[in-house]
Parts: structure tokens; C-alpha cells; sequence
């Protein structure tokens, strides 16, 4: 999103496209005066990033969704929301690079550890490790962002693998989802970079 900065006969400074601003114009308001890298792709700004609209939450297994935020294949990794309706195992899993959790509603946790991710938690996993996701019978619904870097490897609880999740299958279920509903399979491209 690329703002446009004015300003008001009232000498009030205003970003088009964003809700009312209005700020004294100084110094300290005047945005950098130079292009923006070549190289840099572009912003990412997520609206209503926890969806009214049920389309937009791609189905993993009954009553689990993911919703994209970003699927970063320049990098290797992507940012999702994580929704859960039911109690129970929701994956065992290991991971070569670090993730990033924070908890937006209700808790999980993981059979590995004695703590609980909360409401408003934040988690880091660290390379390497294995854990087994649970949402426990009183979470009705759970609602975490997720930055997942490199792969998600699902494993048995001997550490067998089962199957591999990494940015470009997770692009290539987006578009399978958002191809079978009607807001097309070019929708996920808003959130590749």
C-alpha cells in the first residue's frame, strides 16, 4: 500500500487511503524522500487478518484451518493463522529452522513440555525439536500466528517421518483451496512474496 501524504488548507497533514490522520506537520512527519529498493519486494498489509469470511480459512482436517498471512518462497517460510475446533493431537512435528508462535485466543500446548501457551503468549521453537501439538478437551476454539521457517516434518513418536510441509506445498494447498471456492486460485498470490 502505497500512501499518499497531503496536506489540508488547515496546514494538517493527511495519508490518503487510511482513516482520518490528521497531525501537525514538522520535521519529524516528513516521510524518507528516497526510492525504496529495487530489490525489495513489496509490503504486506493484511486486513481483518482473523477472517469474517469463512472462505478464506483453508482446511487442514476437520475442524483445523490455516489462513495465509504470507508465503514467503524468496525466503523459505511463512507466516499463517492456526485455528482449531476440537480436542486432541493436531500434529507431531520437528523443524530444521526456528518458529515463531503467538497465541491470539484460548491455549495448546505441547505433550513434550509441562507449560501451556496462552492468550497472548508468545513461543520460540527451536531447530531441531521434536513436539506434539494438543489442543486440550476445554479449548473450544484456538486461534495462534505461526511463523514457520525452512519445513515442518510430521513424524510418528518414534521420530519416523511422515510426510514434509515447507512454503511451496503450502502455496500449492492455497491455491487447490481458493480454486474450489469462489474466490479463485489467483487469490493466494496476494500473499506470496
Amino acid at each position: 500500500m502505497n500512501a499518499i501524504a497531503t496536506t489540508s488548507s488547515a496546514g494538517l497533514h493527511t495519508v490518503a487511503d487510511q482513516p482520518a490522520l490528521t497531525t501537525p506537520i514538522n520535521e519529524e512527519w516528513v516521510p524518507y524522500r528516497h526510492p525504496q529498493s529495487r530489490e525489495s519486494p513489496p509490503e504486506l498489509v493484511v486486513p481483518n487478518a482473523v477472517p469474517i469470511d469463512e472462505r478464506i480459512w483453508v482446511p487442514l482436517e476437520e475442524n483445523v484451518w490455516f489462513r495465509p498471512l504470507l508465503l514467503c518462497a524468496s525466503r523459505g517460510y511463512w507466516m499463517n493463522l492456526l485455528r482449531v475446533r476440537k480436542a486432541g493431537v493436531l500434529s507431531r512435528q520437528r523443524h530444521p529452522q526456528p518458529v515463531h508462535a503467538y497465541v491470539i485466543k484460548e491455549q495448546w500446548r505441547y505433550l513434550e513440555h509441562d507449560w501451556v501457551a496462552t492468550k497472548g503468549s508468545y513461543a520460540y521453537e527451536a531447530p531441531g525439536e521434536t513436539h506434539t501439538l494438543v489442543a486440550d478437551p476445554h479449548v473450544e476454539e484456538m486461534i495462534t500466528l505461526f511463523q514457520v521457517n525452512g519445513a515442518k516434518i510430521d513424524v510418528d513418536p518414534e521420530g519416523r517421518t511422515l510426510g514434509c510441509d515447507d512454503v511451496f506445498t503450502r502455496i500449492d494447498k492455497r491455491r487447490a483451496h481458493y480454486a474450489r471456492n469462489v474466490l479463485g486460485v489467483e487469490y493466494v498470490d496476494q500473499f506470496s512474496r
